[in-house]
């Protein structure tokens, strides 16, 4: 498998000889965010607390968990023995009633990971040719997917030059050009990639109703934890009603929840499924996520969290400090 194929950029998690291992270097953002992560400390709150539900609400629509399938690209690449990723963890997110989303694919690929029947957000990236953009929301809107969106930080490749994906010229987007398409479609529209408040803002200048706050796997060198922007951003979209999504290294259940307290309505697992869907397919998929869902559960039981409704950041410690004021 030849790493530059893919459109998941930086290091791989998994089984040597099947995922390249992660590169070892300060300035990549995956090691910050995973440090960053793990030492986020939990406060138990036991007394009253019981089991919870980790079910969510999203664009009108019921999900069993706040835990979504995250936007891989061409996985089928790298299938073996005529597999396709792509479809197995779409199967794996129907069968489990989650949040499917899908990256960048050709209208004819997408349209096979659409027919699973997952409910799902497709991703596209900022091509230079706009037509190609309208061309995939209409598929998107065609069939029946349940929001569409753009990696708005897919722009700038390796060399600081206007990126090439697939042989496609990336290109800029600006406030007005994300409004344009916003516009365009009766989908809720979703902006993959802020990891500041400025960002945040013009998309809610834009008029988008969702935005994923993620580095995209360390494409910006020394790039802040997905986590540690969230809180500031969560606040400046106060009363906007957007939805906020969190992705970048959340491979464990205690990931999400941590996640999830900050104020992040849902959060997407990464590159976390990938040594079960390459080696079981939809199957591997579905015993890591429920995995994840049980470690969701526990600290929301050990913290007095009936429902995601409940999430309170006040019980998130970091380095001897409450995160959050109870103020």
């Amino acid at each position: 498998m030849e790493k530059q194929e893919m459109t998941l950029t930086g290091p791989w998690p998994g089984p040597k000889g099947l995922i390249p291992e992660p590169e070892i270097n300060p300035e990549n953002a995956n090691l910050h965010t995973r440090k960053y992560l793990d030492e986020i400390l939990v406060e138990e709150r036991i007394i009253d607390a019981g089991e919870a539900d980790i079910g969510l609400t999203l664009f009108g629509e019921s999900f069993s968990s706040a835990i979504m399938m995250p936007a891989f690209s061409h996985l089928d690449k790298v299938g073996e023995n005529g597999r396709t990723p792509m479809v197995e963890y779409a199967q794996a997110a129907k069968n489990m009633s989650l949040v499917n989303w899908v990256g960048m694919e050709p209208d004819e690929e997408y349209r096979k990971i659409a027919d699973v029947g997952a409910r799902t957000i497709r991703i596209i990236k900022p091509f230079a040719d706009h037509s190609i953009v309208q061309e995939q929301i209409a598929v998107a809107e065609e069939t029946g997917a349940l929001a569409v969106g753009m990696d708005i930080d897919h722009v700038i490749g390796d060399n600081g030059k206007y990126d090439v994906v697939d042989g496609i010229l990336m290109g800029t987007i600006s406030v007005d050009g994300l409004r344009k398409l916003v516009d365009s479609t009766p989908l809720p529209f979703i902006a993959k990639g802020v990891l500041s408040i400025s960002d945040a803002i013009k998309c809610r200048e834009a008029g988008v109703k969702g935005i994923v706050i993620s580095h995209h796997h360390g494409r910006m060198p020394f790039a802040i934890p997905p986590l540690m922007a969230l809180p500031e951003i969560k606040k400046a979209l106060a009363g906007s009603g957007m939805k906020l999504f969190v992705d970048c290294g959340i491979n464990t259940g205690y990931d999400a929840y941590k996640a999830l307290a900050l104020g992040a309505d849902a959060v997407s697992v990464g590159r976390g499924i990938l040594p079960g869907l390459l080696k079981k397919g939809s199957s591997g998929v579905e015993e890591k996520v429920q995995k994840m869902n049980e470690e969701l559960a526990v600290l929301m039981g050990y913290t007095g969290v009936r429902n995601l409704g409940e999430m309170d950041p006040t019980v998130l410690w970091y380095h001897g400090k409450r995160m959050v004021s109870s103020n």
